[in-house]
């Protein structure tokens, strides 16, 4: 009864952070159409995208990814401790962290700064145009500060959702973009490429800043404290290792994804990014925001053993993406092409770069539930300290990953080669991931999880009817690009999606219609 009413609470959590998310995605949506509007969606937005991608792919070790997965198993632990004692060993930790990652970060952006152009023009990049390089150079310059502000943010979210809080943190994201929207829009004509420069470093700083109230209020602070030479930190440290390395392997195949696209057909590096923001839509609002919430909770039943407590939290989440994510699949899959030039298509950015950028997304979009679960089994094995598995079977994603784009970038794919390599790469890593929580932890309910992808595929049928016959109707009314009647188009579409999908869940009985009328009706009583 107790783990159901936590994972209701859970739940209530998730929709939280998936409306924060969701707003966060919309204006990541409309910076992207800025930046494709006023640089077009090759030359200039190339070269804008490559090189921020650099730094973003970063803050994956420093930051959301590798750190975080480390730390937070160990403060949910010194959290539990200090209730039951009334210490106070988190606020050191949490000191620690942030020192610590002054001490590498600082000295990294420096040589970042002071090598840039050996970094871009013989590491980073394919450009052959020297203008590109030299612009790049710039760019790295300035981006690379924007590192440092996002980790210390990233620790202080990783606190703060651990103590219960996911509001404020969630809606931090929002800062940036409008930050870049906002020094774009007012600065592009005094600064040019530039703007996006300043945007990146004030958004990066805001986000620190916004979450300083609650920090505060929670009885932390952001001060300094060398003092390492204490267990948790240790135990900190060791797990990091193993997580850095896992998420090393995924920055170092982004980063050479960017890489081949850079010696693509021009373009191609922005079709790579467009693509990419539209499918961290549903990813960021549905797989990143269940890991988020769920993975403190897995952490807490791991430190404690309650082990029917992980079986149900791992699996209520696995089955929580079945809902989610295939339906987006679908929808990106049959109106791609539609909601890219509504969003995209006007100013410098063509039917031809919809058409492109579609290609990518949908090649993406194959492997969006695959993704989803694979993150959120390698964040269940870090909630258990075990970080062999995610790391080989990282490997292997990795190198399957790259030896595919070599191959398919050569074909008449070409850039969506890279993004197909990648979907087909990582369903092999989560059946992988799989097969070790089955037969080695026997964590998974095979059968359970089986009933809810055969409902959640039975829910897809009627829609998947209604969109073939929408799609024969409005024909090429995509190649309007950005228009009034193309947005009510999107929007009645996915209205209709909504509704239909809901019907579909409710009468199958799968469990988010079930939580979210047990929530209203609670709220009218």
């Amino acid at each position: 009864m107790n783990s159901d009413k936590g994972l209701k609470n859970s739940t209530l959590s998730t929709f939280v952070v998936m409306g924060s998310t969701f707003l966060s995605r919309i204006l990541g949506f409309l910076r992207t159409a800025i930046i494709s509007s006023v640089f077009g969606a090759s030359g200039t937005a190339d070269v804008i995208n490559l090189t921020f991608a650099i730094p973003n792919n970063l803050r994956k070790l420093m930051a959301e990814g590798a750190l975080s997965a480390a730390f937070i198993p160990v403060l949910s632990e010194t959290i539990e401790t200090d209730r039951q004692n009334n210490s106070l060993i988190t606020q050191g930790i949490f000191q620690n962290l942030v020192t610590f990652q002054l001490i590498v970060i600082i000295p990294l952006s420096l040589l970042g700064i002071i090598f840039a152009r050996p970094l871009v023009t013989n590491i980073l990049t394919q450009f052959n145009d020297p203008e590109k390089i030299e612009v790049s150079i710039s760019l790295f310059r300035f981006f690379i500060n924007y590192l440092l502000f996002i980790s210390v943010s990233a620790v202080i979210i990783g606190l703060l959702n651990s103590l219960g809080h996911f509001f404020i943190p969630a809606v931090t994201p929002i800062l940036f973009s409008l930050s870049v929207i906002g020094s774009i829009l007012f600065l592009n004509k005094i600064w040019g490429v530039y703007s996006m420069a300043a945007g990146v470093i004030i958004g990066g700083l805001a986000q620190i800043i916004f979450q300083l109230p609650l920090l505060l209020k929670s009885g932390y602070s952001l001060k300094l404290n060398f003092s390492f030479n204490n267990q948790y930190f240790k135990k900190i440290m060791k797990q990091w290792i193993p997580v850095v390395a896992t998420s090393s392997l995924f920055t170092i195949n982004q980063q050479i994804a960017f890489y081949f696209a850079s010696g693509l057909q021009e373009g191609s590096t922005s079709a790579l990014v467009n693509a990419l923001v539209f499918w961290q839509l549903p990813f960021g609002i549905f797989s990143a925001s269940i890991t988020t919430v769920l993975f403190p909770r897995l952490s807490r039943q791991s430190f404690v053993n309650d082990i029917n407590g992980l079986r149900t939290t791992l699996n209520y989440g696995i089955r929580l993406l079945f809902s989610l994510l295939i339906p987006s699949t679908l929808i990106f899959l049959f109106f791609g092409k539609l909601i890219i030039a509504t969003a995209l298509q006007r100013g410098m950015f063509t039917a031809e770069n919809t058409v492109m950028t579609y290609k990518v997304l949908s090649a993406y979009s194959l492997g969006l539930f695959s993704i989803g679960s694979f993150n959120f089994l390698q964040r269940f094995f870090y909630s258990n300290r075990k970080f062999k598995i995610p790391f080989y079977t990282a490997l292997i994603v990795c190198i399957v990953d790259i030896v595919l784009s070599v191959i398919l970038k050569e074909t008449r794919l070409r850039v969506s080669g890279l993004a197909l390599a990648n979907t087909i790469a990582f369903t092999l890593g989560f059946f992988i991931l799989l097969g070790f929580s089955r037969k080695n932890l026997k964590y998974i309910k095979s059968l359970k999880i089986l009933k809810s992808f055969g409902k959640v595929l039975f829910s897809m049928i009627p829609s998947s009817i209604l969109s073939v016959i929408i799609l024969k109707g409005i024909d090429d009314t995509w190649k309007n690009g950005g228009t009034f009647h193309n947005l009510i188009l999107v929007l009645l579409i996915s209205i209709v999606w909504v509704i239909i999908t809901l019907f579909m869940y409710k009468i199958t009985g799968l469990e988010i219609v079930d939580f979210i009328k047990n929530r209203r009706n609670r709220n009218e009583n």
